[in-house]
């Protein structure tokens, strides 16, 4: 399958493309700058010059492709208003790449994270908040799944809020830098909220076999760990770097402060069912154990 990817480059969207060659796909990556494309041609891709928000160059992609991958974000949660303009962006790059699609049975993945249930673990059934910080991508994952009544082979893949890789990545990854520069793993309140979590490249399997076997309209979750208290996430990132690890007030950590307070575990227990999807790769806490100081 000829294969056209956003977010290639990154953590796990590095995994999902060397994941997809290995199984004989052929992958075209969307590449902002000159290094993400010197790094996708390495990867073995093909590489397509373009930014998210440069809507001609993504429809050219997908009607080009025999299925579609998105994992582009801008990731840029300094504030709310960064954050926003985020969302928006990938709104329009997500509405042009389903538009693209719309009759031809091809496969489009999208990404969301798993959602918030209170009181109990969540599963592929619950729907994503459309209230919140992040509510705008909720809204946009939906749309892209009412794609399947109009013969897009729509899918959405939910990762948790901590997708690693050596010790990087996700919000435990977020957790580690600002203890780097504050002296301190903090975490907010007592810490006993859970996190999911998943390898990158437990992940990338995932997001192959969404697209080679989802029906549309479906939606999985790619969870290794169903939750690890933020407190024993921090105790291995302080004793790794060296720092105290303890509670400190929500507030230090800006916009994603009401989101890192929130016990939010999670379930594939249907993905794993349906797919045959098995995570094999190290959970969270013994992945933090490669940090270095």
């Amino acid at each position: 399958m000829r294969v056209f990817i956003t977010g290639g480059t990154g953590l796990v969207g590095s995994a999902v493309v060397a994941e997809l060659l290995s199984a004989g796909h052929t992958v075209t990556a969307l590449a902002r700058s000159d290094a993400s494309a010197a790094a996708a041609k390495a990867a073995g891709a093909e590489v397509l010059r373009g930014a998210l928000t440069d809507l001609a160059v993504l429809r050219a992609g997908a009607e080009q492709a025999d299925g579609v991958i998105h994992l582009a974000f801008s990731n840029d949660f300094s504030s709310a208003e960064a954050l926003a303009r985020g969302i928006g962006e990938e709104a329009a790059a997500l509405a042009t790449l389903g538009d693209a699609l719309v009759g031809t049975g091809r496969p489009l993945v999208t990404v969301s994270g798993t959602p918030y249930v209170p009181g109990r673990v969540s599963t592929e059934d619950d729907p994503l908040p459309l209230d919140g910080p992040v509510g705008g991508r909720s809204r946009s994952v939906n749309r892209v799944l009412e794609l399947a009544d109009q013969g897009v082979r729509s899918s959405a893949v939910r990762l948790p809020r901590t997708v690693h890789d050596q010790g990087r990545g996700g919000f435990a990854g977020l957790l580690t830098e600002i203890a780097r520069g504050t002296g301190v793993a903090g975490y907010p309140g007592d810490g006993s909220q859970r996190w999911p979590a998943v390898h990158a490249r437990d992940a990338a399997v995932l997001f192959r076999l969404a697209l080679e076997q989802a029906p549309g309209g479906s939606v999985w979750q790619a969870v290794g760990d169903e939750g690890d208290a933020v407190r024993d996430i921090a105790a291995v990132i302080g004793r790794r770097l060296g720092l105290p690890a303890e509670s400190v007030p929500q507030e230090s950590f800006g916009p994603l402060g009401p989101i890192f307070a929130i016990d939010q575990p999670a379930s594939a227990a249907r993905t794993r069912a349906a797919l045959g999807w098995q995570p094999t790769h190290p959970g969270l806490l013994a992945d933090l154990e490669n940090i270095e100081a």
